[in-house]
């Protein structure tokens, strides 16, 4: 059994570009109830992923660890 999860982001701000520290994750879009069908995003050796639903750039930055910039866009779903 894997201690990791796949780190989930979401676009509640509103933001053009969203700079995250995973090449793999979820998008959520806006927080719930207004999400979208949370969709998992692989970007490959690529340093950018658009969500098919919402749209949102998601750009990479090894800096971050897994965490986003800004850190609002972390979304922690209930266990």
């Amino acid at each position: 059994m894997s201690n990791e999860t796949t780190p989930h982001f979401h676009n509640q701000p509103g933001l053009a570009r969203i700079r995250v520290g995973a090449r793999e994750f979820m998008c959520v879009g806006a927080l719930p109830p207004f999400d979208h069908p949370h969709v998992f995003l692989d970007m490959g050796s690529a340093n950018e992923k658009i969500c098919p639903y919402c749209s949102t750039l998601y750009v990479y930055d090894a800096s971050l660890h897994g965490h986003s910039d800004p850190a609002e866009c972390e979304y922690r779903p209930a266990a």
